[in-house]
């Protein structure tokens, strides 16, 4: 934020607390809970149909309107994705538990207030790079 490069400047403890589902979004039956408040939720949750070779995919959001991020020249946002490794949490012993870097495909949208007049944005990348493989 603000070329500050070195470390971050806010530092959360993860996507669960971001967008408000604490430890887990699930709920006592072991599935995903979709939920909406006004400022964080999970109101999307689409599990695989067994057509397509996808995985379960989310849709969440969280407006900072009462805790706004304030930037004057540069913002970089930056999401660890972590997933956990084992047979079951019930059933591989409490040693082979680990956490597991995911390779997650985020999307994110960002609105700005901008004062005029401003310099010109500079130009955006075309379709070939944005490309995911």
């Amino acid at each position: 934020m603000d070329g500050d490069t070195d470390f971050p400047t806010i530092c959360g403890t993860g996507t669960e607390d971001y967008f408000g589902g604490a430890w887990c979004f699930g709920n006592q039956d072991g599935e995903y809970s979709a939920f909406s408040t006004p400022y964080l939720g999970l109101p999307q949750v689409i599990k695989p149909d067994g057509f397509y070779q996808s995985q379960q995919r989310f849709g969440l959001y969280r407006w900072h309107i009462q805790d706004p991020i304030r930037f004057e020249e540069d913002l970089r946002v930056t999401i660890q994705a972590l997933g956990w490794r084992s047979g079951s949490l019930h059933e591989a012993p409490f040693e082979d538990w680990r956490y597991l870097p995911l390779q997650d495909d985020i999307a994110s949208t960002a609105f700005w207030y901008q004062a005029e007049p401003h310099a010109p944005f500079p130009e955006l990348p075309d379709r070939e790079y944005l490309e995911v493989i």
